[in-house]
């Protein structure tokens, strides 16, 4: 079976700062370093979009809405995903979910919500 559990969320103002974290187990993450893992979220009514992934050796690549502001990074000894995510817009409020990347699992986890309210 395979379990993700994101963490990190909260309410910020604009401008802040939050740290989420994405932690992966289960026999489809035995060797977690293969996978291409993304950070995703999802705003009320709409459907779950990809902000952001990286490569089992560590290269990075964003969209546009958060390229410059968001750092995605993992530790593979520890099959955990992060986000570092800077300069909060108030447009960035949402439920956050990690999964593989670009083709996401079927199975998601309980996701993480960010509040970015002032």
């Amino acid at each position: 079976q395979v379990q993700l559990v994101e963490s990190g969320g909260g309410l910020v103002q604009p401008g802040g700062s939050l740290r989420l974290s994405c932690a992966a187990s289960g026999s489809l993450f035995s060797i977690f370093s293969i996978h291409r893992m993304g950070w995703y979220r999802q705003f009320p009514g709409k459907q779950r979009e990809l902000v952001a992934s990286i490569t089992g050796g560590g290269s990075p690549d964003y969209t546009d809405p958060v390229k410059g502001r968001f750092t995605i990074s993992r530790d593979n000894s520890k099959n955990t995903v992060y986000l570092q995510m800077n300069n909060l817009k108030l447009e960035d409020a949402a439920v956050y979910y990690c999964n593989k990347a670009p083709v996401p699992m079927n199975y998601w986890g309980k996701g993480t919500l960010v509040t970015v309210a002032s």
